[in-house]
């Protein structure tokens, strides 16, 4: 096993579409994935993309810790969030048209944080390592963080999904804000 670099923002490979993955089962994406997993717990995120650590296939693995779960949840994500996931040639399908803000920062764009519309409601699919299928439907953080990753499988980062660039700000003057903020309720 592996800690990967984590690509950052200008590096091309964020920009290209992710190659699907033909065999789910295959000996080099268990290895990925494996080495995904442990960078990811390393740096301490909920979700990465195989393009973020400079691997252009379609994979993602992602989790809803249960203290995400339970703010913002529309009874969507159950109480205790969801598992580590490995979702593999991932699609998503929006539930209706309905967008909502919210916070969102990126390993590949480190020290910034912005309100992104994301939908509310979601139905997706893909596969796992067993080759099984995996389809949920999800809203709240869920959908969220979902979203997020996928963006990356198609050359996106959150900043092109912004409406608004005034809200893009650096994590730490954010961090402070709120707790200023929370501190003053």
């Amino acid at each position: 096993m592996a800690i990967l670099k984590i690509a950052r923002m200008g590096h091309p490979v964020l920009r290209r579409v992710a190659d699907p993955v033909v065999d789910p089962t295959a000996p080099d994406i268990r290895r990925l994935v494996r080495d995904m997993l442990e960078t990811l717990e390393d740096i301490g995120g909920v979700g990465l993309a195989a393009p973020q650590v400079h691997v252009s296939r379609r994979v993602v693995i992602f989790e809803v810790p249960a203290e995400r779960a339970a703010r913002g949840s529309n009874g969507e994500t159950p109480p205790e969030g969801v598992a580590m996931t490995v979702l593999i040639n991932p699609v998503i399908e929006p539930l209706a048209d309905d967008k909502e803000l919210g916070w969102e920062a990126c390993l590949s764009v480190p020290g910034l944080t912005g309100a992104v519309p994301r939908f509310t409601r979601i139905r997706y699919h893909g596969y796992g390592l067993q080759g099984e299928r995996i389809e949920r439907e999800a809203g709240g953080f869920h959908a969220r963080v979902l979203q997020h990753e996928c963006d990356h499988l198609d050359g996106r980062v959150y900043l092109d999904r912004m409406t608004d660039l005034r809200s893009l700000t650096f994590l730490k003057e954010f961090e402070d804000h709120v707790a200023q903020r929370d501190g003053e309720e």
